[in-house]
């Protein structure tokens, strides 16, 4: 039987126009502004309760465009003994590899990095997103494949933490049945804990 988070995301055109005008906002972003805002959405991120008795594995993205840059974050939980991993889409899935800081990535398609294709997979308990546009509820507007939703569901009991730009915000992003609200958006002016 198949089910709604079986089968890609179809994308919604109202959020098809908030994701445009999200990602127009954040590109208009200064680079020397976003270079002192991932240092800042780090240091918030790192300073979650969810780390005091993490064990692993965590898995954040390889920032593309304009995306607020987990890499910081990642090689400081690296410098703290968690295990890492990177998302990769494989069969019209996403699956995580293991990944450490330094080691090679590939080009992944979508225009992302992921690590080589012999890295074992692991299944992440802590997952770090990216987003186009995010509202206070923990709902997200990512690129419209669904991909980060669908893996939100099989992995199971996973936190989930969304890191973008203020400028990103919306009032509220159109709900859908296959949309899996995050637990925490950290922005470089807040943390927000969601529903």
């Amino acid at each position: 039987m198949t089910t709604i988070l079986d089968t890609p995301a179809t994308p919604s055109p109202q959020k098809a126009a908030l994701r445009a005008q999200a990602l127009a906002r954040r590109d208009a972003l200064e680079i020397d502004d976003r270079l002192e805002w991932d240092p800042e959405i780090a240091a918030r991120v790192l300073a979650l309760p969810v780390w005091k008795d993490a064990a692993g594995p965590v898995s954040a993205y390889w920032p593309m465009r304009s995306e607020a840059d987990p890499r910081p974050i990642l090689e400081e939980l690296h410098r703290r003994g968690l295990p890492l991993g990177l998302p990769a889409i494989v069969a019209r899935r996403m699956i995580f590899r293991r990944w450490a800081p330094y080691e090679p990535i590939v080009p992944g398609g979508f225009g992302t990095l992921v690590p080589a294709p012999e890295q074992p997979e692991v299944s992440p308990r802590i997952l770090i997103v990216p987003l186009a546009a995010f509202d206070r509820r923990g709902y997200r507007i990512g690129y419209g494949k669904g991909y980060y939703d669908r893996a939100l569901s099989e992995l199971g009991p996973t936190i989930s933490i969304g890191i973008a730009y203020a400028a990103q915000e919306i009032d509220a992003v159109p709900q859908e049945p296959h949309d899996r609200p995050l637990d925490w958006i950290v922005t470089e002016r807040e943390t927000i804990r969601c529903g």
